[in-house]
């Protein structure tokens, strides 16, 4: 028999926030139900499909490839006082029910006044899917990523589809493949697809083998699939000296997403890709003028064939940062300022709903502290346009989201 569980406490629902700001959140998070798998295998390999089990000390977990994968506590403490927050693993009962129950997680955003989310998985599967699909039984990992894509497109984003951009898991271990799923994808409605950022460090090709990987990236340039680069997305973020904690290395969550950023330019993938689209979430924006300045120096000094990296291209590593790529923010305050360099119209937001991190429920505030200063136009891209501009999502209309305050005046003086 199951041990017993503590008890926890949620805190009360909060209250509606004041909406000033149309806001697209584009990086969130969810926690699978127990269903997702199992009803969407073939009959013939249901059996290995990942299923929910109770341990013996009442942890619930998934049991997949003979082994226990489990999200963390601290993914999902949303709505939990902060005394409580835990690494241990929680139960569905445990957390807040917008976690994994979609008709509560669209209330949760119309507190925050979020407009739309895109939803990365739980980290029991990493953010890209990469424990579902590099199964060593090839059938079973390519199952489990398309019972996963089509629970998103028919129940998380098919319950509200004005209130969510969906977001596939791709197919790993063949890009041609995983190509023609991008293509099938697009046609159900798919506009955007997580991906890793150093496929090295999961023993596959790396990015530079340019054969290995053109069908996924050509086939995410013709199907306009933003592919989203979570931090951390490989299994790997920067790490402190030993003995630090988490602190350290979410405080390096940035400096992920620059070497990711700078890894991919001087790749190439931008250059020879120029329509497509690549979101760095939870990267933060602060180190954005720092990379260009230093793509720049390293163009002019040595970055020349000596160097092993000459650059055959028609646009400058710089240019391909600025045109290609689109930077997510938390809470960049000091670096608004940089907001025309960065280039305005390719800075998106984020909640990161539920974890930690999280600006819920206080996302409009914190805007309305940020953006006071902006001009409302500009503020307006940051909050939801550019996100909107890039998924093929759309605005709501007045009569949708009727109690957005569009007067300068009103934004001008910042929330205490």
């Amino acid at each position: 028999m199951a041990e017993a569980r503590p008890k926890w406490e949620l805190l009360p629902d909060p209250e509606v926030q004041e909406r000033s700001f149309t806001i697209i959140s584009v990086d969130d998070h969810l926690t699978e139900p127990s269903d997702v798998f199992e009803k969407r295998f073939p009959a013939r390999l249901r059996d290995r499909a990942p299923k929910m089990v109770v341990q013996d000390d009442g942890a619930e977990a998934w049991v997949y490839k003979d082994r226990i994968y489990a999200d963390t506590g601290l993914s999902v403490v949303a709505g939990r006082p902060k005394a409580e927050w835990t690494d241990d693993i929680l139960n569905l009962d445990e957390m807040r029910r917008a976690c994994w129950d979609v008709d509560q997680r669209v209330l949760d955003m119309d507190a925050d006044g979020i407009w739309a989310s895109l939803c990365f998985p739980s980290g029991a599967w990493g953010f890209t899917g990469r424990v579902l699909s590099l199964n060593k039984d090839d059938e079973v990992g390519v199952a489990a990523i398309r019972a996963w894509n089509s629970w998103m497109i028919e129940e998380w984003y098919g319950a509200h589809p004005e209130r969510f951009i969906p977001m596939q898991l791709p197919l790993l271990k063949d890009p041609k493949m995983a190509a023609d799923e991008i293509r099938a994808n697009a046609e159900l409605g798919f506009t955007s697809v997580s991906f890793m950022e150093s496929p090295h460090l999961l023993k596959l090709p790396p990015i530079t083998d340019r054969a290995h990987w053109e069908p996924f990236f050509k086939a995410c340039e013709e199907t306009g699939t933003v592919i989203s680069l979570h931090t951390g997305a490989s299994g790997f973020t920067l790490q402190g000296s030993p003995g630090t904690g988490l602190n350290t290395q979410v405080t390096m969550f940035p400096g992920s997403a620059f070497c990711a950023a700078v890894d991919w330019v001087w790749a190439g993938i931008p250059a020879r890709y120029p329509d497509l689209k690549i979101a760095l979430s939870e990267g933060g924006i602060g180190w954005v003028p720092m990379a260009l300045d230093r793509l720049d120096y390293v163009t002019e000094h040595s970055a020349g064939s000596a160097a092993g990296a000459s650059w055959t291209y028609d646009i400058t590593p710089r240019e391909a940062l600025q045109r290609n790529f689109y930077f997510c923010m938390l809470d960049d305050p000091s670096t608004l300022e940089q907001r025309h360099l960065i280039g305005v119209d390719h800075i998106l937001f984020e909640t990161d709903y539920p974890h930690a991190d999280s600006t819920w429920p206080h996302s409009q505030d914190l805007l309305r502290k940020r953006f006071g200063s902006l001009p409302f136009e500009e503020a307006s891209l940051i909050a939801g346009g550019n996100a909107a501009r890039i998924f093929r999502h759309p605005l709501p209309t007045a009569a949708d989201w009727p109690t957005v305050i569009t007067d300068p005046a009103v934004l001008a003086t910042p929330a205490a």
